[in-house]
């Protein structure tokens, strides 16, 4: 406790003097005053203090006047309300003078021991903790991940994760974020070979799978509409998982959680074969039949996903058998994003609304394109920062929110991840072939084939041929495709980005939530 110094203001001191002296056994330096004047003044002089213990009830200035007078001038330094009184008013005008503790008298050592533990100790012995009950884990989550889990099993791993990531993160842990790091890449491995092994089998009905793009309307949301209750899917765009655990606390303010699950996207990916999928219920081999003018190849002109409305509905009417009333809205500018706000209470006279909204596909993008958001976003923690950032002052968060002053029903989904990208991996292909980073398709593609899954026929797949002889080829792991010209100038541009298409926990295992108003 050297060098901890604290100021205890109280018109009755000489009475704790055993308080004091325990302190000081303690190794903590307590200055003493009898008034609120002398404990500003104390606070004008000492520039080191680092907590204030605050009689309420002191004669002349107040407690409650002191502590104003101290927050105004000193915004971030401790103060603790000590007082007789237990009114609630007076604890209510404390907390909202932004009180760091509140202890009534008589207090005993113990009382103050703990408080000064909180205060002073407390991102302390947290850091020292997690840092050691991750260390304990490491061992564990990585005998699991050599274990042979089955797909509900590498959720349970992925969401290890994620929780220690988000636990490490707000901890300040130095130095566990690398080894975690390391440890998610050993993961991203393991489930590489993973979805390399099984993928070709689940998509063709040859074994169990888990619950993939094509199922998830069939299986999440539609046998859950209400005549009763109006629902609204929110498919934010790019959404992963510890992005959903950071928005989670925002949502629960206003809704309760009925369940929270999840799904595996598609291969590729990406947005115009997860998305489809989901709105058309099949998959992106069986929607070019189906709906041979509503698909388009990766090389096609026009808009690769137009038809989501028209896939939506044709899926409700294939497995609805009332007629509901849905609405589908798309949101990729700040003004639809207002008109959306506007009418929000209108959209609840609809069974289902579904909203897509893509400011966080947007986000990643232009963290790829501008510097600005590079420093802004120039890694996990700040990436998902920014999405907090953003989601609670959008106005789609302002449209939610008056939703949720009435009984509704909440889905919040997304149709793929993105992982941050960090080693290349060169390939060569002909003028035809896609230019994603995380996926390709074309003829006669060259690559390094550790780095990648490679689909020679599509259909085993069930995604389309664009030519006789395309094949695709996936991305493990945090590779990125580059070509061989200009290859230096593309990695430095590229190292570092998220990106999406490829085969990582982050891009492949999305959350699904539904919520119902508070």
């Amino acid at each position: 406790m050297d060098g901890i110094k604290i100021l205890w203001a109280d018109d009755e001191i000489d009475l704790l003097k055993p308080q004091i002296m325990f302190l000081e056994k303690k190794g903590y330096k307590v200055i003493t005053v009898t008034n609120g004047h002398d404990a500003l003044e104390e606070c004008d002089e000492n520039n080191d203090i680092d907590v204030v213990f605050l009689d309420e009830s002191m004669p002349g200035l107040t407690g409650l006047e002191a502590l104003e007078q101290i927050k105004n001038k000193y915004p971030h330094l401790p103060v603790v309300m000590i007082t007789k009184n237990e009114a609630e008013d007076v604890m209510e005008e404390a907390i909202g003078a932004q009180i760091t503790d509140f202890l009534t008298k008589p207090v005993n050592p113990s009382q103050i021991l703990l408080t000064l533990k909180k205060i002073i100790d407390n991102k302390r012995l947290v850091r020292e903790k997690t840092s050691s009950d991750y260390q304990q884990e490491f061992r564990q989550i990585l005998m699991e991940i050599n274990s042979g889990l089955d797909y509900s099993e590498w959720v349970d791993i992925y969401r290890k994760v994620i929780n220690w990531e988000l636990k490490i993160d707000a901890s300040k842990s130095v130095g566990m974020e690398d080894i975690l790091s390391m440890q998610k890449s050993e993961a991203n491995i393991a489930f590489s070979k993973y979805i390399e092994k099984n993928y070709m089998q689940w998509v063709q009905g040859k074994k169990d799978g888990p619950l993939m793009s094509h199922n998830l309307m069939r299986n999440k949301i539609l046998p859950y509409l209400s005549e009763d209750t109006p629902s609204i899917l929110l498919l934010l765009d790019n959404l992963r998982y510890d992005q959903w655990r950071v928005l989670e606390p925002i949502f629960t303010d206003y809704f309760r959680a009925e369940e929270e699950d999840y799904f595996y996207s598609i291969l590729p990916t990406s947005t115009q074969y997860s998305r489809n999928a989901i709105f058309a219920g099949m998959m992106p081999s069986e929607i070019e039949r189906h709906y041979p003018d509503w698909w388009r190849n990766d090389m096609d002109q026009g808009g690769k996903n137009l038809h989501e409305h028209d896939l939506l509905a044709a899926q409700i009417k294939r497995l609805v058998r009332k007629n509901i009333r849905f609405d589908y809205v798309k949101v990729t500018n700040i003004n639809k994003a207002k008109e959306v706000n506007d009418n929000i209470i209108n959209y609840l006279n609809n069974d289902l609304t579904v909203i897509v909204y893509n400011f966080i596909d947007m986000l990643s993008h232009a963290r790829t394109e501008m510097e600005v958001l590079k420093e802004l976003a120039g890694d996990e923690t700040a990436y998902r920062s920014l999405t907090y950032s953003w989601f609670s002052h959008s106005p789609l968060w302002e449209a939610l929110r008056k939703a949720a002053e009435r009984n509704i029903q909440l889905f919040v989904t997304t149709d793929h991840g993105t992982i941050r990208v960090n080693t290349p991996s060169k390939v060569v292909g002909d003028r035809e072939t896609t230019t994603n980073l995380r996926y390709k398709v074309g003829r006669n593609l060259k690559y390094e084939r550790r780095d990648v899954l490679e689909i020679r026929d599509p259909k085993d797949v069930m995604l389309p041929r664009p030519n006789v002889s395309s094949a695709f080829i996936f991305a493990k792991e945090d590779k990125f495709f580059l070509y061989p010209n200009n290859y230096n100038h593309f990695h430095n541009y590229y190292k570092n980005t998220f990106q999406h298409g490829g085969i990582s926990l982050e891009e492949i295992i999305c959350p699904v939530i539904r919520l119902k108003s508070k």
